[in-house]
């Protein structure tokens, strides 16, 4: 019922609407265009834009209720800073936007009386019919009058009108909102392609513009992570190793034995450096991930952790690399921070499949606190599931418990 009546009042009141913006604007474009000549219609043709822009703004309200979904408005090109007066009076010529304002005013009219009648009809019928026992006791009686029933060969009395207008409501009721819906939708068609068409590739545009971004952004982070951890350990293991070699060479001729102690500290340095390039690769490209997926990664990270972890993966199959890897790694340095900075007692990790979306949530008992702020390990988290339209949200008050939610698409 609250779909009919919203559909409703989108067709009944926006009909008015649609029928004074549609005078206004075509007498508007028509003495702007008739007198531009003489450069009177130039500022005319932009404030009947603007009057354009103001229907088509309020058309954008009405079709967030029709469609669901929120209101969409796109950026209206402004005047260069600096402009002149006259500039800035002329400024919605130059916006392509505007022209489509103007043009679904005019263009709107016929889907407007379409959608209007429609409505009206599909309401008339089911109340008239419903309600004929009531005013079908006077109507049945006046002299002459000739019901349809009779018309159609049905009968006459009130007793088989009230019994076909009472069918004919159900049937009306039945149908009305399919009908009501239909007509709405027939009329929002027109608003979607010319108000928010522009609107939402712009967004879409901005939002790929933003994971790309973040993509190299985090990149580029992970990069000089990785670079950092190099240089404060294999590579420093490396050079100690270098010099116990070389002092073992020197030790070979005069103390066999010293060399001998040398060259076994010199193995057991090279298999801790092994150790630690093992575990650097691990935030590269995991070997199990690529291998077996993301169900025994997760499993490995949650055995390797310092923290009891409760792991519930709820899915099945493998996803793109991109997807598995995003994952993974939220889950990697969650994990890491938990350890670190949390004191917790318990992490628990699920991953669950809610239709075209992987949905991973992360809890712990710790003290709370974390955060997404630039500057913070999770913002670098938030910068990777950006750069494959995902989203992170991080709710940690002070004093714990917090909780990670990642959303990210996997169709």
């Amino acid at each position: 019922m609250r779909r009919v009546l919203l559909d409703t009042r989108y067709t009944l009141v926006g009909f008015p609407t649609t029928v004074i913006g549609f005078a206004i604007l075509v007498a508007g474009f028509a003495a702007g265009v008739g007198t531009a000549v003489v450069w009177v219609g130039v500022p005319l043709l932009a404030g009947t834009l603007m009057i354009a822009r103001g229907f088509a703004d309020a058309e954008r309200g009405w079709l967030s209720d029709v469609l669901g979904q929120p209101p969409v408005r796109p950026r209206y090109r402004p005047a260069p800073e600096g402009a002149g007066r006259f500039r800035r009076l002329i400024n919605p010529l130059t916006s392509g936007q505007s022209w489509l304002d103007l043009l679904h005013g005019i263009l709107n009219l016929p889907m407007a009386i379409i959608a209007f009648v429609l409505t009206v009809v599909f309401w008339a019928v089911p109340l008239a019919g419903l309600l004929y026992p009531v005013y079908g006791i006077v109507t049945s009686r006046i002299p002459g009058n000739v019901e349809l029933p009779e018309l159609l060969g049905l009968g006459d009395g009130y007793g088989v009108n009230s019994i076909f207008y009472v069918s004919l409501g159900l049937l009306g009721l039945v149908l009305m909102p399919v009908t009501v819906r239909a007509a709405a939708l027939v009329r929002s068609a027109l608003g979607r392609g010319l108000l928010t068409g522009v609107a939402q590739l712009q967004e879409r545009i901005e939002d790929l513009a933003e994971g790309r971004a973040a993509a190299v952004s985090a990149e580029a982070n992970a990069l000089r992570k990785l670079e950092r951890d190099i240089h404060d350990g294999p590579q420093q293991r490396l050079v100690s190793l270098a010099m116990e070699l070389s002092r073992a060479q020197r030790q070979l001729a005069k103390d066999p034995e010293g060399a001998q102690a040398t060259i076994t500290s010199a193995i057991s340095a090279t298999r801790e450096t092994l150790d630690e390039l093992r575990a650097l690769s691990r935030g590269i490209a995991p070997p199990i991930l690529s291998d077996r997926g993301l169900a025994p990664a997760l499993a490995a990270l949650a055995g390797r952790c310092t923290v009891p972890v409760e792991l519930d993966v709820q899915i099945v199959g493998r996803f793109q690399a991109a997807v598995e890897n995003a994952i993974y790694f939220v889950v990697a340095e969650s994990l890491t921070n938990i350890a670190k900075h949390s004191r917790a007692t318990l992490c628990t990790i699920q991953l669950s499949r809610t239709g075209n979306f992987l949905m991973l949530t992360i809890g712990d008992d710790g003290v709370g606190g974390a955060h997404v702020a630039k500057g913070h390990g999770l913002a670098g988290l938030a910068d990777r599931l950006r750069a494959v339209d995902g989203e992170l949200t991080v709710d940690s008050p002070d004093g714990g418990p917090t909780v990670i939610v990642a959303e990210v698409p996997c169709a």
